[in-house]
């Protein structure tokens, strides 16, 4: 591990931690890989009957490292988008082991996306939910563009991932992708909870009828395919690069 992501089994718990709080946990390609491996090794292990992903206390994830994706978007390669951050989003549609978030904090980007692959959120009254991708000049990922209609509704999904508003933590549990909202510090214990609860159910029955709720696999790798060609494009695009120098002068400034 590079020692920003964190992955522990708990009795039949795996537990995947970000752990890049200089950065408000924001992913890099490597982080992504391991995130990725630590779910791809849990689905032939029957010692793993759940997982759950928590940045810890106080902030779940600012989303991808932007300095990556400046840096792809003004290379001069026609490499599809990193190849890691598809693997993780791979990882999650193929998934069968039920997945919990502990969201507490700020979860940008694909850290609200990926929660639509999750099967149970908690999440803090401080935490905060927001897809920017359009005042970058980007598009959906993550099969966002399939599962959020699917989840909250045509006119919800086009406020987050169209206009790029941002959802409270009771507005999200309203819009239907989070479960239940509790006390800011407690997601990670509220979310180990639910995690027995879950382990104590009958194994095969709990996979066949997550199985039977959830959309084909292949399904959303194929949206996922779909933004990510997109994605790719909208990178280098003017707009964007206008974009990603623009918040890097904010930031500078």
């Amino acid at each position: 591990m590079t020692g920003h992501l964190i992955v522990t089994d708990e009795e039949a718990t795996r537990v995947i931690t970000l752990r890049r709080p200089e950065k408000k946990n924001a992913i890099t390609q490597e982080m992504y890989r391991e995130m990725s491996d630590a779910i791809d090794r849990a689905q032939n292990n029957p010692n793993i009957r759940c997982m759950i992903i928590t940045g810890g206390s106080g902030v779940f994830t600012a989303g991808n490292d932007l300095e990556d994706f400046l840096h792809e978007g003004t290379s001069n390669t026609d490499t599809p988008r990193a190849s890691n951050a598809a693997k993780f989003l791979y990882s999650l549609a193929h998934n069968v082991k039920p997945i919990i978030a502990a969201v507490d904090g700020v979860a940008i980007g694909i850290g609200t996306t990926m929660l639509f692959h999750c099967d149970y959120v908690l999440a803090s009254k401080t935490a905060t939910f927001a897809t920017p991708f359009i005042h970058l000049g980007l598009v959906p990922e993550g099969a966002s563009s399939l599962l959020m209609p699917r989840t909250m509704g045509h006119q919800r999904a086009f406020a987050m991932l169209v206009m790029g508003r941002t959802f409270s933590a009771d507005d999200a549990r309203e819009a239907g992708f989070v479960n239940v909202v509790v006390a800011p510090g407690h997601t990670e214990a509220e979310a180990r909870k639910v995690a027995r609860e879950i382990c104590a159910l009958p194994a095969e029955a709990v996979s066949i009828s997550r199985k039977l709720i959830k959309l084909p696999p292949e399904d959303m790798t194929r949206r996922i395919d779909q933004e990510g060609h997109l994605f790719g494009e909208r990178m280098r695009s003017k707009e964007a690069i206008a974009a990603f120098k623009a918040f890097f002068a904010r930031k500078r400034g």
